[in-house]
């Protein structure tokens, strides 16, 4: 199996850590390409009101470091004005920094009680705003509402805007929903806009995410479903452990890097 799909580290993996400790261990542990974070109130690598400077400083960074941008971790709760103000605000990170894919999902990090219709009201002016900068959006498998590909196609369609698709969550998709990812994933794969690859330990409601390989998803499995549904976009691996505290730098970097080289050995790269 080779698959041409370009495969990137999240930064977001290394959610207590500066924008410059995540670069600089996703670039080691091989990775050419990166999903930067920037969600308020939980990892702002980068800031939503960021100036031109320090996107400036930020794509420098990259630059000597060999990585290029895949997208952009843009989470708000767009249930809200406000979360639809940062929607709009990670949109413009977008266009500023040449990346065409903002994720996202529907209650923002947290995603309790979700109100479908207040959503509703506000995606539709995210996504116009989005298309006109030739921007997409992935609506991330996460939460109660899309907690599944299944789940998440007649959203897309109630929705019916072409630039708005799925971000899939190979982990989510059995936290929220129970269901495995290699049972439900090719039911998503025609409308995937992006994937994290997420690996996960325990049945449920269990918060364990470790790194790809050392938890219960089958990835040979996953990328040979990617393979046959045709799906060639974007691939991020999200490593969130335990949680808060998260691990020491070291082992951050050491479980990004052991994820990339099993990825490479199934046929990323």
């Amino acid at each position: 199996m080779t698959l041409k799909n370009r495969l990137g580290g999240h930064t977001n993996s290394y959610h207590t850590y500066s924008v410059e400790e995540a670069l600089e261990g996703i670039a080691a542990a091989g990775y050419r390409y990166v999903e930067l974070s920037a969600v308020r109130g939980w990892t702002e690598h980068v800031p939503l009101e960021a100036d031109a400077k320090t996107l400036g400083k930020i794509q420098r960074m990259m630059n000597q470091l060999g990585l290029i941008s895949l997208s952009l971790s843009g989470h708000s709760d767009l249930t809200t004005k406000e979360g639809l103000a940062d929607g709009l605000l990670a949109v413009d990170l977008c266009e500023r920094m040449g990346i065409d894919i903002m994720n996202t999902a529907i209650g923002g990090h947290y995603s309790e009680n979700e109100d479908e219709a207040a959503f509703m009201g506000n995606i539709h002016e995210l996504a116009d705003y989005a298309a006109v900068r030739e921007i997409r959006l992935g609506i991330e498998i996460h939460g109660e509402i899309t907690m599944s590909g299944a789940a998440s196609i007649p959203v897309l369609e109630r929705i019916g805007r072409p630039n708005v698709l799925i971000n899939y969550d190979t982990a989510n998709v059995e936290f929220y929903s129970g269901v495995k990812a290699v049972d439900d994933l090719p039911i998503a794969v025609p409308k995937m806009v992006h994937c994290h690859l997420k690996d996960k330990l325990g049945e449920g409601r269990v918060w364990n995410f470790p790194g790809i390989g050392d938890g219960d998803i089958d990835f040979k499995q996953v990328l040979g479903i990617i393979e046959k549904g045709g799906y060639t976009g974007p691939l991020s691996v999200e490593i969130e452990f335990t949680g808060e505290p998260w691990p020491a730098l070291d082992v951050v970097n050491q479980s990004m890097k052991t994820s990339y080289e099993r990825l490479a050995a199934l046929g990323l790269s």
